[in-house]
């Protein structure tokens, strides 16, 4: 076979291929045209291919390319001509499903996360006391973090399987009260602080522990100030955070940045909680930020907000809370 008779036969089949796929009206005439043309036993393009054999040796080169062409044309011609009849299919069923007549559909409104509920509410309640609002980073140096704090190289908190070191004297910080230090270094007393946010320990997540979870600490500093306006402080929050019957109780305990130091529990429900640790500034605390301890003092206290949360909401496990599961946090 002449290599001219063989691409006349190509262009006149692509052109037939062509017409055929446009002319399809249904899924079905589509199918057969396909069949026609391109089936793989039958079809029309695998009729021709046989003809390469017949074609001169030094024209099988140009025949084959002139093939592979001509192939590749009609594939694309069908899969246009699918292509366009899908679009067809979707339009005509939007078309027949819209009903302008029928309300609409009403968009769910997102919410804020349970955890940010509770923040702002704490933040809240703390404004009425005359509490303000501080932040700070959440990659901490070892002075913020630590010696500012009262907390010497030696001790047990500053150990690395304790903490989430970046690089030497660097690290995620492990409390809020790194906050406090900041704030106090630029502030003269007096100061009446609550610093909100997230703070990182290697701790193993269980029901009531994670390794990255949400703290509120207060700061008050001033002439005069004592253990009892520590207690009538926390004994307000509490009441206004849960409800009138709530009840407030010190344990005696050590924190190196406060002294003396207590555990501040909370009975609500028929049952006593542990809210968190308080007590008075130490003294060497406020000579690390500049201030005089014969002149002022003052009380810290640093609260988990994930227990606020969980025993507000009667929530038994505080894993739920970063699982992310909207049906869990849509009830919030």
């Amino acid at each position: 076979m002449a290599l001219s008779e063989f691409l006349t036969e190509l262009d006149a089949l692509a052109a037939q291929a062509k017409t055929a796929f446009d002319a399809a009206r249904d899924a079905a005439s589509l199918e057969a045209a396909r069949v026609e043309f391109l089936g793989a036993r039958s079809g029309r393009l695998k009729t021709v291919q046989k003809g390469l054999g017949q074609v001169d040796k030094t024209d099988k080169p140009a025949a084959g390319k002139r093939f592979n062409e001509v192939k590749q044309a009609i594939e694309a011609a069908f899969e246009a001509a699918e292509q366009r009849q899908t679009s067809a299919t979707v339009a005509s069923t939007v078309a027949v499903c819209s009903d302008p007549t029928v309300p609409g559909v009403r968009m769910r409104l997102g919410r804020l996360h349970p955890i940010t509920q509770t923040i702002e509410e704490l933040k809240e309640i703390m404004g009425r006391l005359g509490f303000s609002v501080a932040e700070g980073p959440e990659v901490e140096d070892s002075w913020h973090n630590f010696e500012a704090l009262n907390i010497p190289p030696e001790h047990p908190a500053r150990d690395p399987l304790e903490n989430f070191y970046l690089a030497p004297g660097l690290l995620l910080r492990s409390q809020t009260s790194t906050v406090q230090i900041r704030v106090m270094e630029k502030t003269k007393p007096p100061v009446r602080i609550i610093s909100c946010g997230r703070v990182y320990r290697p701790d193993t997540a269980d029901a009531t522990h994670y390794p990255m979870f949400h703290q509120i600490e207060g700061l008050l500093i001033d002439r005069g100030v004592t253990m009892a306006d520590l207690k009538s402080m926390l004994r307000l929050f509490a009441r206004s955070a849960f409800a009138d019957d709530v009840h407030i109780r010190f344990r005696p305990s050590f924190f190196p940045f406060t002294e003396p130091s207590v555990e501040v529990d909370m009975s609500w429900q028929g049952g006593w909680m542990e809210m968190g640790g308080a007590g008075m500034v130490d003294p060497n605390v406020l000579r690390a930020v500049g201030y005089d301890p014969e002149e002022y003092t003052g009380f810290a206290f640093g609260l988990g907000i994930e227990r606020i949360c969980a025993r507000r909401h009667g929530i038994t496990d505080i894993r739920e809370l970063f699982k992310n599961d909207v049906r869990f946090l849509h009830q919030f």
